[in-house]
């Protein structure tokens, strides 16, 4: 087995035994680092201290990821000019501040048998927002229900 120290230095071949008993010598663990390698390669490290390490470098790299939040907002195919606006300028809003927004489309009784009204009136959506958003999912129909996905293209 190739034995490598607390420092990181190559100490040579020893036998398992001679191993472990130097890093007991040294109130370390010895740690098997590279066991298909010819021969085997171990480590004399403080085991505890190297996973608290481990854990700790997971957690700062969790914390400098972003988010991505998808906000919903619902529309029926009846939804007039008016109200599209709001939804329009409530969805600007989202997506400049770098979230994705879905836009659902809900079907009540015999509207279903019609989603060609729902595909047009998430093509004008995605026309209006154009400047600030690309399309990630075309109009999906799944069940009484037709979704859209904006994600942002520029965020700041």
């Amino acid at each position: 087995m190739r034995l490598i120290d607390e420092e990181g230095t190559n100490v040579g071949i020893k036998p398992t035994r001679e191993a472990l008993e130097y890093a007991h010598s040294k109130d370390l663990d010895l740690v098997e680092v590279a066991p298909n390698a010819k021969p085997p390669v171990a480590r004399v490290m403080d085991f505890g201290k190297f996973m608290y390490e481990q854990t700790k470098k997971e957690r700062e790299a969790k914390k400098a990821q972003k988010q991505v939040e998808i906000k919903e907002l619902r529309l029926r195919p009846k939804t007039d000019d008016y109200h599209m606006g709001f939804k329009v300028k409530q969805a600007r809003g989202f997506l400049e501040k770098g979230s994705k927004v879905r836009f659902r489309i809900l079907f009540r009784g015999r509207e279903a048998s019609h989603p060609e009204l729902g595909r047009e009136l998430l093509a004008e959506v995605a026309n209006e927002l154009k400047d600030v958003a690309e399309v990630e999912q075309t109009p999906v129909f799944e069940g009484r229900s037709m979704t859209l996905i904006l994600m942002p293209t520029n965020v700041k």
